[in-house]
């Protein structure tokens, strides 16, 4: 590994450099803000401080986006809403008040969230499976905290793994997810059908893509 450091819309970054049996360069950043390049055995680091220079703005995007993921997570939401929790062991349930939910303690929040989030997710696929058209058969549902995916459609053991960090957001984007991966159903790819399919139930999915990209 090597280990060098560039300057990026006037702050500076650490640049961590894996080489590997590598045709190509591959370019992310980690939780700490680290760039992270793995690359072949034969570049060199002026050639990857160049190559980084030259996707400087993509690279932004990306501090970026990471940047707003922790912000994110530093605070509570709740179906697209900011919330500030406050714990009060003398109460027995979860109480909702505008921005505030008052809750017994922390193990109880997150049984609320759980209760909240099966009851959810579950009623929005029942919906959106009896919306389609198309002859497919009902997958059983699941789910997961995912780091890198929102939904799974999984051919093998036929099921639906939703994301539940989708809890945390605005529910046209758990429908979205769902619409997306039950047309995976009617086509088991990202082809123009595909996304045929996936207009006919929700016509602004380019619009919530972009938005749960960014």
């Amino acid at each position: 590994m090597m280990n060098l450091e560039v300057k990026i819309h006037g702050n500076t970054y650490p640049v961590v450099i894996e080489k590997k049996k590598n045709k190509n360069t591959y370019i992310r950043v980690n939780q700490d803000f680290e760039i992270y390049v793995t690359t072949s055995y034969f570049a060199t680091g002026k050639a990857i401080i160049k190559l980084i220079k030259e996707n400087e703005n993509e690279i932004y995007k990306m501090i970026e986006k990471r940047r707003k993921e922790q912000d994110r997570e530093k605070k509570f939401y709740y179906l697209g809403q900011e919330y500030e929790i406050y714990i009060m062991p003398t109460n027995h349930d979860v109480e909702i008040y505008d921005h505030t939910m008052i809750v017994p303690s922390e193990k109880k929040l997150q049984t609320f969230l759980k209760k909240e989030m099966k009851e959810l997710f579950t009623a929005r696929y029942d919906y959106w499976y009896q919306q389609f058209d198309e002859p497919i058969h009902k997958p059983k549902l699941k789910f997961r905290k995912m780091k890198t995916r929102w939904g799974v459609c999984n051919r093998r053991d036929h099921s639906i793994t939703l994301n539940t960090k989708l809890l945390e957001y605005d529910t046209k984007y758990l429908d979205y997810v769902i619409i997306h991966e039950l047309s995976h159903l009617v086509h088991f790819d990202h082809s123009k059908e595909f996304w045929q399919v996936v207009h006919k139930y929700c016509p602004d999915y380019r619009v919530l893509r972009k938005e749960m990209r960014d």
